[in-house]
């Protein structure tokens, strides 16, 4: 563990600096909110003993000092603007959850457990899973379109596209669930095979969203506070609640409480 994860008000670089370094691993984070991608890969670099330097991403809009875009240089070196960037060493920079997950088992420490399996057939089945829950029309995405917002708007909000969310959402917790029922016959309390995946970190962290977890694992900030609050209900959606079973409350806790940072150190301002 570095000394940046053990920090409760943990040091951020800026963009700048960290596209002039040349080796290290840098992340982009926003001080104080647990940006939902960014946590899931923090909590796999965690995993893999992968030492983070935490890089504040650049707010949207322009800044009234300079009259420059503020994430033009995002844009430059990314061709996006989203989190979170990921870079190490001199390599190009990777913003899709599935290349940072391969660049993570990679340069892991070696006596990490390994997040991707050897076996092809389970693997299939891994990245079929993170799919449902991370990829376009999976659990975050349906989640982000719950209600109308700037990030709705960007992720195809419609009035149609809402009222089918919470059905979408609840389907994939259903199958998670399906999935640890089936697991629990062969004694394993993990998602697939008899160890730890990336999918049990992806889905652990990210069931944040519909499931909300104590201070103990996730702390309040001035920052979160109204996106916990939003969590919060999206647990109470009449469907999203009754897929919610046991199962699924105990495997989030598990794996976030047996191999995950908690407390979340996310910095900002406490509460």
């Amino acid at each position: 563990m570095t000394e940046t994860q053990e920090s409760v008000n943990p040091e951020f670089i800026t963009l700048d600096e960290a596209a002039a370094m040349t080796s290290g691993t840098r992340v982009t984070f926003v001080p104080g909110v647990q940006a939902m991608y960014s946590e899931a890969l923090k909590n796999i670099c965690f995993v893999k003993k992968v030492p983070l330097i935490r890089v504040l991403h650049p707010h949207m809009g322009v800044d009234e000092t300079t009259g420059k875009d503020r994430q033009a240089k995002l844009y430059e070196l990314t061709s996006q603007t989203s989190l979170p960037t990921m870079l190490h060493d001199k390599e190009r920079p990777r913003n899709v959850w599935i290349e940072q997950l391969a660049l993570a088992e990679q340069i892991g420490s070696v006596d990490s457990p390994a997040l991707i399996p050897d076996n092809f057939e389970l693997r299939v089945e891994m990245f079929g899973l993170c799919a449902v829950v991370l990829a376009e029309d999976g659990l975050i995405w349906n989640m982000r379109i719950l209600i109308e917002s700037p990030l709705g708007q960007k992720y195809g909000y419609s009035e149609e596209a809402s009222s089918a969310a919470p059905g979408k959402i609840a389907e994939v917790i259903t199958l998670i669930d399906n999935r640890l029922k089936a697991q629990e016959k062969r004694d394993s309390r993990y998602l697939l095979g008899d160890a730890l995946t990336a999918a049990d970190i992806y889905w652990a962290t990210m069931s944040m969203t519909v499931l909300p977890v104590p201070p103990e694992i996730m702390p309040k900030t001035q920052q979160n506070k109204g996106m916990l609050l939003f969590f919060e209900s999206n647990s109470k959606i009449p469907v999203i609640e009754e897929a919610l079973t046991k199962r699924i409350k105990d495997h989030q806790q598990f794996i976030l409480t047996t191999y995950c940072e908690t407390p979340a150190v996310l910095g900002g301002d406490s509460l």
